[in-house]
């Protein structure tokens, strides 16, 4: 439950992007695992040629981000990241139809 103090003196637009426990507002953080896979897999990938090892960490780079982003879109602390989430579900969507 929020106190008084954290939204009396906000912005509508502050008020709708800040944490819904704590009010604060958080554009950033250290990556969580998905995140961290997807980064790593994503770096890796650019090393080697194109064969069934850089095809298997396209899969699990997708597969991590989409990880993230449907947690953040379920859990995200502000609508920022709820709509990151949402965009990067997109982006995901619009690359597997491209792929097909």
């Amino acid at each position: 439950m929020r106190s008084p103090e954290l939204t009396e003196n906000r912005s509508g637009y502050v008020n709708r992007v800040g944490s819904r426990t704590t009010g604060r507002i958080t554009l950033a953080q250290l990556p969580n695992w998905p995140l961290a896979v997807w980064l790593l897999a994503s770096a890796v990938m650019g090393w080697g040629p194109q064969n069934w090892v850089h095809t298997v960490l396209v899969v699990l780079a997708s597969a991590a981000l989409a990880l993230w982003a449907g947690d953040e879109v379920l859990r995200g602390v502000n609508r920022f990241r709820r709509l990151l989430g949402v965009a990067m579900l997109a982006w995901l969507g619009f690359a597997l139809v491209r792929l097909g």
